[in-house]
């Protein structure tokens, strides 16, 4: 026989007059009733009951109705009584079990896991943007205030007299690498000259019998300056790439150490500004969080003021010594070779070359050759 359903059951029970049940239907109720619990009642209206007793059951759930309104009996609290088996699947799967029974809950927790919070891309970034415009807006202010001659900037007498010396050798160096330039391109296009005059003057010297010892002893002689000519070129471009590596790349790598220096003594000044201005206000509740917060910004900047300090002595004694050895080796090589090919000592210009280990280029020794090409 079909159970009937909670809803008709419950609609059919009597009531007396003054709404209190009547005694004959009173265990019809309780059964509705704990059908129904799961869809229209919660917990804080029911009698929770659990009895061990019985080793295939782990509980018995009883429902009933709490006292009318017009009653002076409150309603009793929950109680728990679990068997060992389901305190044992509870503690195993480690959830926490709340029941509310008059304003009062007992728990009993298992492990628990805190999640992380989740960060906000736009907030960070937001941040970092505000951080810079702050930063950005000081420094500027700063840069502003020393060029109207209002604001005070820390000067490093000793170092600034060594980037200074560094600056106006640099502009010097770069004057020299010019030149040599200008005369590699001018001795280029002589000994490419004589190399087509001594040509000439051999082809003229089979050709014309009555003077052809005069025209062998020219084109002797222009062919012979011409491979001077190249020896000569070998050195000076040899030259040229030392001291455009000294220039371009070892001093230019510390001149921008210079500048991360100068930036950072920028932001030290204006920290130290703004420091000093808190510390002539007044100290008060409103004033003492900002001044210790500017405290802490201005020994970070001192600290990177000090770092990028010591590196800036670090390079310039580096470069010092590494700038007194590569130009006395390529003022040396100049020397010689100039001195050598101007002398016509052909054995010493090539001694010199071999002394620097420089390596001279055949002509078309890059050219491809006929099988290449095809």
């Amino acid at each position: 026989m079909a159970q009937e359903s909670p809803k008709n059951s419950a609609a059919e029970i009597p009531v007396t007059s003054n709404g209190q049940l009547e005694d004959s239907h009173e265990h019809s109720f309780n059964r509705d009733l704990k059908c129904s619990l799961p869809v229209g009642l919660g917990l804080s209206e029911t009698k929770i009951t659990f009895h061990g007793s019985d080793s295939a059951k782990e509980g018995v759930v009883e429902a009933g109705p709490f006292p009318s309104k017009g009653s002076s009996a409150s309603p009793k609290s929950s109680v728990i009584s679990p068997s060992s088996a389901a305190a044992s699947r509870l503690a195993g799967q480690g959830c926490d079990l709340i029941i509310p029974t008059g304003g009062r809950a007992q728990q009993k927790s298992g492990p628990v896991v805190l999640a992380d919070e989740v960060k906000n891309p736009a907030m960070e970034k937001l941040e970092l943007v505000r951080k810079w415009s702050l930063n950005t807006y000081k420094c500027t202010r700063q840069i502003i205030s020393e060029k109207l001659g209002r604001g005070s900037r820390t000067v490093d007498l000793e170092l600034e007299a060594q980037i200074d010396i560094l600056r106006d050798n640099k502009k010097k160096y770069e004057n020299i690498l010019r030149l040599a330039q200008t005369l590699s391109t001018q001795l280029f296009q002589m000994v490419h000259t004589q190399r087509q005059l001594g040509d000439a003057f051999a082809d003229l010297s089979l050709k014309s019998l009555e003077l052809h010892e005069e025209f062998g002893y020219n084109a002797d002689t222009q062919k012979l300056l011409a491979k001077n000519g190249e020896t000569l070129l070998g050195a000076i471009n040899f030259f040229i790439a030392s001291v455009n590596t000294l220039v371009n790349k070892t001093i230019e790598d510390t001149l921008l150490t210079v500048k991360q220096y100068e930036n950072a003594r920028i932001e030290y000044d204006a920290y130290r500004t703004d420091l000093e201005e808190l510390n002539l206000g007044p100290r008060d509740a409103n004033t003492l969080p900002k001044i210790e917060q500017s405290q802490q910004l201005f020994q970070v900047h001192k600290e990177k003021y000090d770092k990028m300090r010591n590196d800036v002595s670090i390079k310039l004694k580096f470069l010092e010594e590494n700038k007194v050895k590569v130009l006395h080796n390529q003022l040396v090589l100049f020397h010689n070779a100039i001195a050598a090919y101007f002398a016509g000592n052909q054995k010493q210009l090539e001694q010199t070359l071999k002394q620097f280990h420089i390596k001279l280029k055949t002509p078309g020794a890059d050219a491809p050759s006929w099988l290449e090409e095809q």
